[in-house]
C-alpha cells in the first residue's frame, strides 16, 4: 500500500510543475512580474523527512522547472540553496520547537506560517535574481525583481495554501 504522505507529495510536486509552467510562466504583470508558486513545495514539504532526499528532490524540482522555462538550472540552484537553508529558516521563525518530534506546520501561527513562507521565497528570488542578472552594478534591479516578483509569488502562494489547506476548523 501506498503512504498516503508520499502519494500527497508526488501529487504536489508534478501539479506545481504543470502550473508554474503552464500558467504562471506565461503570465506577465507589468511586463516583468512572472510568480513563483512552485517554491511552495519546499513549505509543504514534510518537516522530519531525510533531508538529503528533500533537496534531491529539491533540485529534481528546480531542473524540471529549468527544462521548461529554459532558464540554465537558476531554479535549480535556488531551489536547492533554499532546501539547504529550510532548517536553519526554521529555527529562525518557530525557535527549537520545530525540532520536536510533534511539531507541524499547522500548529503554528498564522504569523509564523507567513514568516517562513515569505523568508522562503524572498531568500529564493534573491538567489535566483543575483545569478540570473549576475552583476554587483545592477543591485538595484536585483532588489527590484525580487521585490516584485517576490510579493506577487507570496500572495498567489497564500492564495494557494488557502485554498488547498488541510486544516479543519
Amino acid at each position: 500500500m501506498i503512504n498516503s504522505t508520499f502519494f500527497i507529495n508526488v501529487l504536489r510536486f508534478v501539479l506545481l510543475i504543470l502550473v508554474q509552467v503552464l500558467v504562471f510562466n506565461r503570465l506577465n504583470f507589468f511586463g516583468f512580474i512572472n510568480p513563483m508558486v512552485y517554491v511552495l513545495f519546499l513549505y509543504w514539504y514534510p518537516i522530519k523527512k531525510n533531508r538529503t532526499t528533500f533537496i534531491l528532490i529539491c533540485f529534481l524540482l528546480g531542473l524540471l522547472i529549468d527544462v521548461f522555462s529554459d532558464t540554465m538550472a537558476l531554479n535549480a540552484a535556488a531551489t536547492v540553496t533554499i532546501a539547504y537553508l529550510r532548517p536553519s529558516i526554521m529555527r529562525f521563525v518557530f525557535g527549537v520547537n520545530y525540532e520536536f518530534q510533534s511539531f507541524k506546520l499547522n500548529s503554528a501561527t498564522k504569523a509564523q506560517q507567513f514568516t517562513f513562507l515569505a523568508l522562503l521565497i524572498v531568500v529564493h528570488h534573491v538567489i535566483y535574481f543575483t545569478l540570473e542578472i549576475f552583476s554587483f552594478a545592477n543591485v538595484l534591479l536585483i532588489f527590484k525583481k525580487s521585490i516584485a516578483i517576490g510579493t506577487a509569488s507570496i500572495i498567489l502562494c497564500l492564495l494557494f495554501s488557502s485554498l488547498f489547506s488541510t486544516r479543519k476548523e
